[in-house]
């Protein structure tokens, strides 16, 4: 079955329906994902609940009504046959209702994600092209490319007039000095976190010639680059200023910025603030701005302990704080220069969250190793290629951490 033709399935089931419950998934792909048919739903006539969880249980799954995932599901084989999935992760979900662009054969790594299935749906629903900028935080969330699919809508997006790229400093934040103050994506080594040395960079790189406050952009970026350089990974380095994109009918216009603020907003319990940036409201965008900054500044705290211990080390990694696990993996992976996949872990009372993530340049099938190794341990697992996420039993993690060695040494 083509996408376009499940995504019809999805779109016709969602209309035969009084009310939807739509749970997403709790990082920036799976709330602008379900943003997305949240707007379309609402535009259609249908009523619905919307919520951001880490995962599902068949306990949220229970009662009568209608139940959409976004961002969630595919890689849950027992789900009931009337669920609704909209996702891009290796899919085990065998449902009719099920829009996923690896069962089309669409690489769901790299060319579409669960935000863009879900605006091919929402185009299924009625003329919802006006959300194409809400796509955006699902590829920059999820590092995907302007590639296929993901190309396709963001085309449509320009013509349009939705979305308007540019040339830019890529950090997110609401001045300069937060931009690199609150770094992670990338994470800077020696400048994230370091609030003396940023106040002593920008000073220097102000133009003092104008007679006004103006900063030499290139004076400024060369000091990034000579301190970060020598233990940054230089796909990082030169994805500081890259490529940056207008949105123009969302709450905060830059999209690095938006994807930033609702996915921290997700991963800190306070998804309804994400869904409700999402849904064009500013209502809260002060209190998101600071949720967004408070979160990244707890990453680059870890970060700073657990460096430079790490090296190209392949032992699972111990991070205090659940809520930061997955962006921990993210930075040490992306941001350092390994050679190997990382593997970062947190304890949630007897459970213990796992991240784990490929290096660029490095080649490992994590999302059905994470979910074989999660299951042989009594928990679940899963995720992309490159990606994956499993929560197991505490006591298993020894085995589990084990196993992902044994598997990637051979």
């Amino acid at each position: 079955m083509s996408l376009e033709t499940a995504a019809g399935v999805i779109a016709e089931q969602i209309r035969r329906q009084e009310f939807v419950e739509v749970f997403a998934h709790h990082d920036a792909d799976g709330i602008a994902a379900a943003s997305i048919l949240c707007h379309a739903m609402l535009r259609a006539g249908v009523r619905f609940r919307v919520r951001v969880r880490p995962e599902v249980s068949k306990v949220d799954l229970s009662g009568e009504s209608a139940h959409l995932l976004c961002d969630l599901g595919a890689g849950t084989k027992d789900l009931s046959p009337d669920v609704m999935v909209v996702d891009h992760h290796i899919p085990l979900f065998e449902g009719e209702f099920h829009a996923n662009p690896r069962l089309a054969g669409i690489d769901g790594d790299r060319e579409l994600s669960a935000a863009g299935t879900a605006y091919i749906v929402a185009q299924k629903l009625g003329d919802n092209r006006d959300l194409a900028g809400l796509v955006i935080p699902g590829i920059i969330g999820d590092g995907q490319e302007l590639l296929g699919q993901n190309l396709g809508i963001f085309n449509e997006g320009i013509a349009n007039g939705i979305i308007v790229p540019d040339r830019g400093i890529t950090l997110p934040g609401r001045d300069m000095a937060e931009r690199w103050y609150a770094a992670t994506s990338p994470y800077l080594d020696r400048i994230s976190g370091n609030e003396p040395l940023i106040a002593d960079i920008i000073d220097l790189a102000c133009d003092r010639a104008t007679g006004e406050k103006s900063i030499r952009l290139d004076t400024l970026l060369s000091r990034v680059i000579l301190e970060s350089a020598p233990d940054t990974a230089l796909t990082s380095l030169q994805a500081i200023y890259s490529d940056t994109y207008h949105l123009q009918r969302e709450v905060i216009e830059d999209a690095h910025a938006f994807t930033a603020v609702i996915d921290a907003c997700g991963k800190t319990g306070h998804g309804d603030l994400g869904i409700a940036l999402c849904m064009r409201s500013s209502y809260y965008l002060k209190r998101a701005w600071e949720i967004s900054r408070q979160h990244r500044v707890k990453v680059i705290d870890a970060v700073k302990g657990i460096l430079p211990d790490t090296g190209d080390s392949s032992d699972a990694i111990e991070v205090e704080d659940a809520l930061i696990a997955s962006d921990v993996a993210d930075i040490l992976a992306r941001d350092r220069a390994v050679s190997r996949p990382v593997l970062v872990y947190a304890r949630s009372g007897s459970s213990c969250r796992i991240s784990a993530r490929c290096p660029p340049g490095v080649s490992a099938e994590l999302g059905p190793l994470v979910r074989d190794l999660a299951a042989a341990a009594g928990g679940d697992g899963g995720g992309h290629v490159r990606r994956a996420g499993a929560t197991i039993p505490c006591d298993a993690m020894r085995m589990f951490a084990q196993g992902f060695r044994e598997a990637l040494a051979r």
